[in-house]
C-alpha cells in the first residue's frame, strides 16, 4: 500500500519509488515493434491466406464460427446506422439470443467492422488474434515498465505472458481469452488506486482519476469478454491482499481516496454499459448458471504444468500426446509453463521476498495456478470457494493465464535485482559502510541472470500457428443468387439445410461470409432453458432439436426414420415460422423429398440449392 510497491534497500531503489510516468521512448517503440514482428511470425499462416484460414486447434469449428458470426453482425448493424443490438434474433429466430451471455466480442467487433465489411470476418479475426498477442505483450511491458523494470527486463517479462502457451492454445477459437491487452491494463489500473499513484495527479484527485480510466477499462472488457474480468479481478484482489497484510500501517490512510477512487470507477462504468448489464441480467433472455457442465471438473492437472504441447517449438511427443489426450478439452490446455520457470520463480521470491514487488507477484502466480487446479477435490482451494460470487460460474483452469503474468512479474524484476551492482563499497580505512558509491557491475554480473532468464523461457517459444479453411464447408454454389431471387427483408427469418448447431454450424459461416440470410433459424449459442439456467442451443420446445437432428441427419446421409422427422419437423416449423428454406440438397434426395412433403414443391433451384417461400405465419 502507501505510495508505490516498495522494495527494501539501495539494491530496490527501484521499488520504493513512486510508479513511474513512462514518456514514449525509442526503446519502447523497438520493443512494440518487436512485439508486432514475433505476432505476424506467429500467424504467418493466417496472414498468408488472409481472410481464408482459421487457425486450428479448438475441438470443432463452431466456436470460430461464433466469433466469425459475432464480428459480421456487428459489421452489419454499423453498415445500417446503429450500434449492435444485444438481444437479437439474426441467429436462433425467432427466440433469438443474447449477446452479453455469449462470446460476441462487441467491442474489437465493432472496431474492426470496416475490415469486416471489406475483407470478411476471418480477416478481422486475424488482426485480432495478432493484436492480441503484441498488444498483450506491450501492456505487461509498460506495467513492469511502470514498476521499475528495466527496458531489457519488461521486455522479456511482457514475452512470457503475450505469448504464453496459455494465449497461445486459446487462439484455437478462443479469441475473447487470447485478446488479453486490457488485463495488465486494468490491474496497472487498480493498483494506482489502492497505492496513491495517481495519473498526473497525487492524493484523493489522482484516485479519482486512476477510478474513472478503470471504469472505461472494465466497460471496455465487459464488452469484450466478461469471464477473463473475473478473473482479473481475483487477480487484483489478491494483489490487494497481499498489499494489505504487508503494510498494515499503510491501509487507514488510503481508506478515503481508495474509496473515492474506486467510486469513480462504478460511476464512470455504469455510465458506459450499465444498460448492457441490464439487458444482461434483468432483460430477455437473461440466464444463470454453467451451461450443462460443473466448473469442478475444468481444473488443471499437475501435469499441464510441465508437459509442452506440440504448438511450442521444443515438445516431445510424449508431451504432446499427454495435452492431447485432454481430447474435447484441449482448448482448456492453457496451464504449462515448463520446469525452467516453475523452479526460478520461487526461488526468485525467496531470495527476493523483501522486494515488495516480487513477494506480491509470487504469491499471486502461486495462488492463481493453485485456484486453477479447480474443486475435483476437497483438498484443493477452489473446491472451498466454487459457492462464492465470482467463482460460482466461472471456468478455474484460466487463471493459469493470469498467473503466468505473476511469474513473468517476478522474472522481469529478479532479473534486475540480479544484475544491479553492489550499491556501497567500504571505507578500507575503517571498514565501515562508505558513502553510496555504485560499484561497477561485473560482466558476469551482468550476462549471468540474463542467461538463466532467457533459457528459463526457451520452453515457451510458440511454433507458427497451424491453420485449416475458415470455412470447411464451402458456401454452396447458388448461395448469393438464392437470396437474391428470395427478395426477402432483412429481419426475415430463413431455415438453412444444414440446420447450424454444435457439431454443424457451417450455415453460421456462411452467413457470416456473406451477410445472408438476416436471421437464421436455430445456431451454437448459449442460452435459457425454461428455468433461466445457461445450457447450449436452447432453440426453443423439445420438438425443436428433434427437427434440427433429424434434418442434419438427413442431409449427412445418415440413417433417420422419416415418419420421426417429419412430425418433428412440422411441429417445428409451425414454432419457427421461417420466411424461406434452403437447403444444400439434389432433387430426389431424402431431405428434399421430406421438404417437398411438408412444403410443397420448391420454389427453384439455383446451384447446389432448393429453395422454398413460405408465409411468416408459418403453415405450411
Amino acid at each position: 500500500m502507501g505510495t508505490a510497491l516498495p522494495g527494501t534497500g539501495a539494491a530496490t531503489e527501484a521499488g520504493q519509488r513512486r510508479p513511474r510516468r513512462l514518456p514514449v521512448t525509442r526503446a519502447g517503440i523497438l520493443v512494440c515493434c518487436g512485439y508486432l514482428a514475433a505476432a505476424v511470425a506467429v500467424n504467418w499462416r493466417l496472414w498468408a491466406g488472409f481472410a481464408a484460414m482459421a487457425p486450428t486447434g479448438d475441438p470443432g469449428p463452431a466456436d470460430q464460427d461464433l466469433f466469425a458470426w459475432s464480428v459480421r453482425y456487428a459489421a452489419d448493424a454499423l453498415a445500417h446506422g446503429h450500434l449492435p443490438a444485444l438481444v437479437t434474433t439474426a441467429l436462433n429466430a425467432p427466440r433469438g439470443i443474447s449477446l452479453m451471455w455469449n462470446t460476441t466480442i462487441l467491442l474489437p467487433g465493432t472496431v474492426l467492422a470496416p475490415v469486416t465489411l471489406l475483407a470478411g470476418p476471418q480477416a478481422s479475426l486475424t488482426i485480432m488474434l495478432t493484436l492480441g498477442y503484441a498488444g498483450s505483450a506491450a501492456a505487461m511491458y509498460w506495467l513492469l515498465r511502470r514498476y521499475g523494470a528495466s527496458v531489457l527486463a519488461g521486455a522479456l517479462g511482457g514475452a512470457v505472458f503475450g505469448f504464453c502457451p496459455g494465449l497461445l492454445i486459446s487462439a484455437g477459437g478462443h479469441y475473447h481469452i487470447q485478446f488479453a491487452v486490457l488485463l495488465p491494463l486494468i490491474t496497472e489500473a487498480a493498483l494506482r488506486i489502492v497505492t496513491g499513484g495517481g495519473y498526473l495527479l497525487s492524493g484523493k484527485r489522482g484516485s479519482l482519476v486512476a477510478g474513472a480510466w478503470l471504469g472505461l477499462l472494465i466497460a471496455a472488457q465487459i464488452f469484450t469478454g466478461e469471464e477473463m474480468l473475473t478473473d482479473t479481478a481475483i487477480t487484483c484482489l489478491v494483489l490487494v491482499a497481499v498489499l494489505a497484510l504487508s503494510r498494515p500501517r499503510a491501509v487507514v490512510p488510503r481508506l478515503g481516496a481508495t474509496a473515492a477512487g474506486l467510486g469513480a470507477c462504478a460511476v464512470t462504468a455504469l455510465l458506459a454499459c450499465g444498460y448492457a448489464l441490464w439487458v444482461q441480467f434483468r432483460g430477455p433472455l437473461a440466464e444463470h448458471g454453467n451451461p450443462a457442465f460443473s466448473n469442478a471438473g475444468f481444473g488443471n492437472t499437475a501435469g499441464g504444468f510441465v508437459n509442452p504441447p506440440a504448438g511450442l517449438l521444443f515438445h516431445t511427443a510424449s508431451s504432446a500426446a499427454y495435452a492431447n489426450a485432454h481430447g474435447g478439452l484441449s482448448a482448456e490446455y492453457v496451464a504449462y509453463l515448463g520446469w525452467p520457470l516453475l523452479v526460478l520463480v520461487p526461488l526468485i521470491t525467496i531470495r527476493y521476498w523483501r522486494d515488495l514487488r516480487i513477494r506480491a507477484a509470487g504469491i499471486t502466480w502461486c495462488v492463481l495456478d493453485l485456484l486453477s487446479l479447480g474443486g475435483h477435490s476437497a483438498l484443493l482451494p477452489f473446491g472451498w470457494l466454487r459457492g462464492l460470487p465470482l467463482f460460482a460460474d466461472m471456468i478455474p483452469n484460466r487463471l493459469a493465464i493470469l498467473a503466468v503474468g505473476g511469474a513473468a512479474a517476478v522474472l522481469a524484476f529478479g532479473l534486475d535485482l540480479a544484475r544491479a551492482p553492489a550499491p556501497r563499497v567500504a571505507d578500507p580505512a575503517t571498514a565501515a559502510p562508505g558513502p553510496a558509491i555504485p560499484r561497477p557491475r561485473s560482466l558476469v554480473r551482468g550476462t549471468v541472470p540474463v542467461a538463466v532468464a532467457v533459457l528459463a523461457v526457451l520452453p515457451l517459444v510458440p511454433r507458427p500457428v497451424p491453420v485449416s479453411p475458415a470455412t470447411p464447408v464451402p458456401v454452396p454454389a447458388g448461395w448469393g443468387a438464392v437470396f437474391t431471387r428470395l427478395g426477402l427483408a432483412q429481419d426475415a427469418s430463413v431455415l438453412v439445410v444444414p440446420a447450424p448447431y454444435a457439431r454443424q454450424s457451417a450455415a453460421m459461416r456462411w452467413q457470416a461470409d456473406t451477410g445472408q440470410p438476416g436471421d437464421l433459424v436455430a445456431g451454437w449459442f448459449i442460452g435459457p432453458d425454461t428455468s433461466g439456467h445457461a445450457i447450449a442451443e436452447d432453440w426453443g420446445p423439445p420438438f425443436t432439436a428433434d427437427a434440427v437432428h433429424c434434418l442434419d441427419a438427413l442431409w449427412a446421409g445418415a440413417a433417420t426414420s422419416a415418419s420421426g422427422c417429419a412430425a418433428a419437423l412440422r411441429h417445428a416449423l409451425a414454432y419457427w415460422h421461417p420466411a424461406a428454406i434452403v437447403a444444400d440438397t439434389t432433387l430426389g434426395s431424402r431431405l428434399a423429398r421430406l421438404l417437398v412433403a411438408i412444403a410443397g414443391k420448391a420454389a427453384f433451384r439455383d446451384g447446389d440449392l432448393l429453395a422454398w417461400r413460405r408465409l411468416a405465419t408459418g403453415h405450411a
